[in-house]
């Protein structure tokens, strides 16, 4: 007598939804660039993709609520003098965003909560120190103002935005660096190269402390920490078949898992969530998305289910926990990228009957609040991101401050200016006394009261100067049957000029 034991998960059951069109944007002109990028963003305010652009490299911001057709003239986030390659939204503050381009330069994005109303080509910051282009941008997950860049230039770099600055310079690998991922509380670095190799690494004083062969394959690979700080790579083996592992740190090299999918050719991006240990895999020119539950029992990488669209996907993009809806039970909502233009938006939901918040669904996941500072860390002080509870739903904060060396730059837009294209500028406020202040904002009103008083005036003397040169209507054989008669001469004498006025007698002619 033989019987099957299921394997007893909250999570065998997920299912995958794509939305209906309306509900997805439409006409995108998704790049074209070769480089292995996600080329999409995504935050419970915004979605960002890197679009095809002439004279330069851009970006397009929509607000979610913005589903549809889009305008082909759709203003963008275009300062870049290159093709863009990478995107990354701030953790902290979800109205800045990072960006890297072919021009060697990262540029920082402040975009209003309405979204822009016309195309933005003034950064906030400009990081300039790379010497070939960056293909890679990523935010620290619990310091403020931390941002990590990697070049072709084989460098990585890590910034404080706030000055504008680098910080650490990690210089340690060989080739191009494909991909970096933190762990949990941003006290180790991850990186895979071009050289086979994935490195854990110290990102403060950028010393190697573990590297290893990821896998045989001379293709891009990816390798991501998980919350438990266990590792998973993808990448290729030798006869060029996908390959993921699963591995400890200390034996990076003798992986716990090693298993083959396919002999597809694009680049599988492993996306992850922390809060129910669900990995996705998407792989650029895939028509599926596969995914994966983690656990602590063999073969510790379940295989759960796979996602199928028609279409093959250009890029992907993954919603933070926070932009969820905990009322349908949704656990992840993608925003995929079709040859076609098409940003088709994918839900992950559990079934479940209750319409009670699920507690087991939706624990504690990392919020705004960023928990230490870039001093801090950059001191040795490490700290988990900060976590917030969904049990009453998540709304997006509409004040945010970035502060910069000292002074504040305010990222908040008034309501009252919401409509207005001056409140696109951040406001800055540099230590001034408030009496300055005031004093500027009189000395306004005052040239604002003049400026109308002269108005007024120059419409007096032109209502009088019209009154003297217009033509009186019916003037001569030409006026129509039924028009009023013209005005007398001495009715004229209120519009007469000042030679009339001192008593000179005028000419017949001049009459």
């Amino acid at each position: 007598m033989s019987f099957r034991v299921v394997r007893s998960s909250k999570f065998r059951h997920v299912y995958g939804t794509g939305l209906k069109r309306d509900q997805c944007f439409d006409n995108i002109r998704v790049s074209k660039s070769s480089w292995d990028s996600t080329f999409c963003a995504v935050n419970p305010k915004f979605l960002a993709i890197i679009v095809e652009s002439a004279g330069g490299g851009a970006f397009i911001v929509m607000p979610l609520s913005k589903v549809g057709r889009i305008n082909p003239d759709h203003p963008l986030v275009g300062g870049h003098k290159g093709p863009v390659l990478d995107i990354a939204w701030c953790p902290h503050n979800d109205n800045v965003i990072a960006s890297g381009s072919e021009d060697c330069v990262v540029k920082v994005w402040q975009i209003p909560d309405s979204g822009i109303s016309r195309t933005l080509t003034d950064p906030i910051v400009d990081l300039v120190y790379h010497q070939r282009r960056v293909g890679l941008v990523l935010w620290h997950p619990s310091a403020q103002n931390v941002l990590l860049t990697a070049g072709s230039d084989n460098l990585v770099l890590l910034w404080n935005v706030g000055i504008g600055e680098v910080i650490v310079k990690i210089d340690c690998h060989p080739d191009i660096v494909y991909s970096a991922c933190w762990n949990w509380d941003g006290s180790s670095l991850l990186t895979t190269c071009k050289d086979k190799k994935i490195r854990i690494i110290n990102p403060r004083t950028g010393d190697i402390e573990e590297e290893a062969i990821s896998h045989e394959g001379s293709k891009a690979t990816r390798a991501i920490f998980l919350r438990s700080g266990l590792v998973f790579t993808t990448g290729f083996s030798k006869m060029s078949e996908r390959q993921y592992s699963l591995r400890a740190p200390d034996h990076l090299s003798d992986p716990i898992v090693m298993v083959e999918l396919d002999t597809s050719n694009g680049v599988m991006f492993p996306l992850y969530d922390p809060d129910t240990n669900l990995v996705y895999l998407c792989g650029k020119g895939d028509s599926v998305i596969r995914y994966f539950e983690i656990t602590a029992e063999p073969p510790f990488v379940h295989y759960i289910s796979t996602f199928q669209t028609p279409d093959p996907q250009r890029g992907i993009g993954m919603m933070p926990k926070r932009g969820c809806d905990v009322n349908s039970c949704e656990i992840s909502r993608f925003f995929r990228l079709n040859n076609s233009g098409l940003c088709q938006v994918i839900t992950f939901t559990v079934p479940r009957k209750s319409e009670l918040f699920q507690e087991d669904l939706y624990p504690d996941t990392p919020g705004e609040e960023p928990a230490i500072t870039a001093e801090e860390w950059l001191g040795g002080k490490d700290a988990e991101p900060l976590l917030i509870s969904l049990r009453d739903g998540y709304a997006p904060s509409h004040k945010k401050e970035l502060k910069r060396g000292g002074s504040t730059s305010s990222m908040t837009r008034s309501s009252a200016d919401s409509d207005g294209d001056s409140a696109d500028a951040p406001v800055v406020q540099s230590g001034v006394s408030q009496k300055v202040v005031d004093d500027l904002m009189e000395e306004i009103r005052k040239l604002k009261a003049m400026i109308v008083k002269h108005e007024n005036r120059i419409r007096s003397l032109e209502t009088k100067v019209t009154g003297v040169t217009a033509p009186p209507l019916g003037s001569g054989a030409s006026a129509l049957p039924g028009t009023p008669a013209p005005a007398k001469p001495e009715e004229s004498k209120v519009n007469s000029s000042p030679a009339q006025s001192s008593g000179e007698e005028m000419a017949p002619d001049e009459v």
